[in-house]
């Protein structure tokens, strides 16, 4: 087991995917140093217009080379509204398989599928 850095975490990330269907998905993750997490994912059709978008609200956390998520609050039209804490979707765990200042790479421990993270860095030309 490998135990990755927390502080690596720490940040904005985003992420660009293709759904079953071949819609453009943009996920932008923000984590921060207290545990709590925003990530708004931004669904494209096929000409690149915005469909819908969600944030989802939480906690998160990094213990050895598992990453875990608790979806806590979503927000909808400018609402923010609780999520049912009794619903498994809102809790995720993920093995880490690369974790640096530049790229987070994880996979979803029941579905095993894998995820690409890149940081966003606020200084062009800086890593």
């Amino acid at each position: 087991m490998m135990n990755y850095s927390r502080e690596l975490l720490i940040g904005r990330w985003y992420r660009k995917d293709r759904d079953e269907q071949g819609h453009q998905l943009v996920e932008y993750a923000e984590l921060t140093a207290d545990g709590s997490f925003e990530f708004t994912f931004v669904f494209y059709n096929e000409q690149g217009d915005i469909t819908s978008q969600v944030i989802e609200l939480g906690d998160w956390g990094l213990v050895g080379d598992i990453h875990f998520t608790t979806t806590k609050n979503e927000v909808i039209d400018q609402e923010v509204y609780a999520t049912d804490l009794n619903n498994a979707d809102n809790y995720h765990a993920y093995k880490v398989l690369q974790l640096s200042h530049q790229t987070f790479q994880y996979q979803h421990i029941v579905t095993n599928d894998i995820f690409t993270m890149h940081r966003v860095t606020d200084n062009v030309g800086h890593c």
